[in-house]
């Protein structure tokens, strides 16, 4: 299930990259805008500016901005940021491996065999998405 975290970076993103210009938008027009409550919000935005998908600017006319264009910024790399690992269950995560605890023989488990396949999928799906291509 996808958080709210990430749902809402991902609103907060896509509303940034609508954007005509790439001047600061408060955190509070964002806010607004996506119905995103404020502090969640900047609790977000800090986290995407850690990762330098945005940058900001501090004072008047100051907030966050785009690091790079929308084209450049995938959902898999946002997904991970925000939400960590792609994979359901650890033991098929490309980034976050770790062996379950419940199963002793990974080839033989039918939950892993189904997981990789939905991993797969998912992961193709995030990688071929870029912001620009949600907001078109």
């Amino acid at each position: 299930m996808l958080s709210r975290k990430t749902k809402y970076g991902i609103k907060a993103l896509t509303f940034l990259a609508r954007r005509e210009t790439n001047a600061p938008v408060s955190i509070a027009v964002i806010a607004t805008s996506e119905h995103i409550p404020q502090k969640f919000l900047e609790s977000i935005l800090l986290t995407l500016k850690n990762a330098k998908l945005l940058e900001s600017k501090k004072g008047k006319g100051g907030g966050y901005s785009l690091m790079r264009t929308p084209q450049f910024i995938n959902i898999s790399e946002v997904y991970r940021i925000l939400e960590g690992p792609i994979a359901m269950v650890p033991c098929v995560s490309l980034n976050f491996y770790k062996p379950c605890d419940d199963c002793p023989d990974e080839k033989a488990c039918s939950v892993h065999k189904l997981m990789i396949q939905a991993r797969d999928k998912t992961l193709e799906i995030f990688d071929k998405t870029t912001l620009a291509d949600l907001i078109s």
